[in-house]
């Protein structure tokens, strides 16, 4: 008898979602005065993404940037003449365009353009010889990089990956040079070494305390730099070497960003953490037409309060551009062990006690809660790092007390990353509307880490925990975090689908999700997300054409397979930006 409800229901969703589709189209041909499509898309897998089950098209037609017809072929061929363009897919699959849920666009192109330290199956990192070598390369090959921005710049090394099993200091950079400034930046993006010379330039000596919010590592004597920068002590002097960069190449590392984005299927970018100079750049990159696919960026409040007092937030975008709304930053990083847990760390950093859990970004509750109260006043929608349990508590109780000051509304407050929420934090995220962007990927490049060094089974089997999510009726998001991890939307499904590590090993089977809810996770949802549900999301009439072409279908091959899918083909608003061909 259940079964056959679930069948009823499943059918009647279908019968639903093939009327109103049949009803958009005949209305939106209605009010057209020229229904020409000027592309038409069939002969493949069209996945529309519409429903909470899965739904194929037979053919999409579109004009003037707009999706105009989904549907069956037949309907879709009467909206042809001598000039539409008609594609055969030859089996391929169509999808929407993949939206980017969280991730620092500007830091993908400079992650791009640095020396690749990434550990493999990304790069070649996999111990701190083969780290010099790599920025002895790239610096032979650079030397015009150098002389401009002063500086030799890697990214993308990982002390869990590499053979030492530690950060590479400033005595084993120096190998690299003692006159040129070396700074390496983690993987995680919240720690980073620099050489000796490159201290001395940020002013860091043995008299220099650690800033709030950041450590400075020590050698044995405890006061001594090593090299190894935490958190607010990276940002600071990285932040002086960023803002010291050109225009020029402040726009080339943006572009380099958006081109990394287009080759994995995104339509949508973000920049997660915006300084003031950056926003800038997006800005007259848009205003000069260079930008072929959305950008929306959310300026880090703390350090840019005037500034979004002066700009504000739109809810459309001004030639693929818009601030959407504002970043905070609540702790670091689990596979730095910086990130704030309400519970020990299995194994604490070198110098700290047994009992360490890291630390807050923002140490004051009260000026955590000045920064969420001005954000609920002025409406604008907030993007907050909390890797931890204890920053994800430090987030829920502020944006409960500003709530009960400011009313509900429809803000979509997102938790970013939400790695380690508990269970009775996800019924209070589902009360105050908190949306959780979940970080999936961790359980293939950390999970073996966090299992074995820093959260032990238990939390690590409950990373990113997006069934927990679903059980409460609640929506989700997944993101890629890039720089953090490549900018790839394959790899996002897969690890929210497998959840298997390195060692292939599967971390937290009951936290495993479906490909259609994996994909929902970076398209439809995504989509609200944003506010642009209207928009986005689904290959529906009046929509964007911002489509996506694969070589496979992700539901229909096996799951341990999905990472081999390939993007064969981006398409902004009707038009192709990247292309395998």
């Amino acid at each position: 008898m259940l079964r056959d409800k679930k069948l009823c229901k499943l059918v009647l969703e279908s019968v639903v979602v093939s009327a109103l589709t049949a009803f958009t189209s005949f209305a939106y041909s209605q009010n057209t005065a020229s229904p020409r499509a000027e592309t038409i898309y069939l002969g493949g897998s069209i996945l529309t993404m519409a429903g909470d089950t899965p739904h194929y098209a037979e053919a999409v037609a579109i004009q003037n940037g707009k999706i105009i017809n989904v549907g069956s072929k037949a309907a879709a061929l009467k909206l042809r003449d001598e000039r539409t363009r008609v594609v055969d897919l030859a089996g391929k699959t169509l999808l929407p365009g993949f939206i980017d849920a969280h991730g620092h666009a500007w830091m993908t192109g400079f992650q791009k353009l640095s020396a690749n330290l990434l550990p493999p199956p990304d790069g070649k990192g996999s111990d701190i010889p083969t780290l010099v070598s790599l920025l002895k390369d790239w610096q032979s090959k650079n030397q015009v990089a150098i002389d401009k921005v002063g500086w030799i710049i890697g990214f993308g090394y990982d002390d869990s990956q590499l053979a030492e099993k530690r950060h590479p200091t400033a005595t084993d950079l120096d190998q690299v040079s003692t006159d040129i400034p070396v700074v390496v930046i983690h993987q995680s993006s919240h720690l980073a070494s620099m050489n000796h010379k490159a201290l001395e330039m940020a002013g860091i000596t043995s008299e220099s305390p650690n800033p709030a919010g950041g450590v400075i590592r020590r050698l044995a004597d405890g006061r001594t730099p090593d090299g190894v920068l935490e958190e607010m002590a990276f940002f600071g002097p990285m932040f002086k070497v960023l803002g010291s960069f050109d225009q020029d190449v402040s726009e080339k590392i943006a572009l380099a960003g958006v081109d990394y984005y287009m080759q994995f299927g995104f339509t949508t970018a973000q920049e997660g953490r915006a300084s003031k100079q950056i926003t800038q750049t997006w800005n007259k990159l848009a205003k000069e037409g260079k930008l072929k696919i959305d950008v929306a960026a959310y300026p880090d409040l703390q350090a840019e309060q005037a500034f979004m007092s002066a700009t504000g937030t739109k809810k459309s975008y001004s030639n693929h551009f818009r601030v959407a709304g504002v970043k905070l930053s609540l702790d670091g990083s689990p596979q730095g062990k910086t990130a704030w847990l309400s519970k020990p760390y299995v194994h604490a950093p070198a110098g700290q006690p047994a009992d360490y859990r890291g630390y807050p970004a923002i140490p004051k509750n009260d000026d955590l809660q000045l920064l969420v109260n001005q954000a609920f006043k002025h409406n604008w929608q907030i993007l907050a790092h909390t890797n931890g349990d204890a920053a994800a508590d430090a987030l829920i109780n502020a944006v409960a007390k500003a709530e009960k000051t400011y009313g509900k509304g429809d803000r979509r407050t997102v938790m970013i990353h939400a790695q380690t929420v508990r269970e009775d934090q996800l019924d209070r995220m589902k009360q105050l509307g908190i949306i959780p962007s979940f970080f999936s990927m961790h359980t293939f490049y950390w999970g073996d880490w966090h299992r074995d060094e820093t959260l032990g089974k238990d939390r690590a089997f409950r990373i990113s925990p997006t069934q927990s999510a679903l059980k409460r009726g609640m929506w989700f998001t997944e993101h890629h975090d890039a720089p953090v991890a490549l900018p790839s939307s394959i790899m996002i499904l897969h690890t929210t689908v497998n959840r298997t590590t390195r060692s292939g090993a599967v971390l937290g089977e009951d936290q495993r999700v479906s490909p259609y809810i994996a994909l929902k996770s970076i398209t439809d949802w995504a989509s609200r997300q944003y506010f642009e549900e209207k928009n986005k999301g689904t290959i529906s009439v009046g929509k964007l054409a911002d489509l996506v072409i694969l070589d496979k279908n992700p539901l229909k091959v096996d799951p341990a397979t999905i990472r081999d899918i390939k993007v064969l083909e981006t398409i902004k608003e009707g038009k192709t930006i990247f292309s395998q061909d």
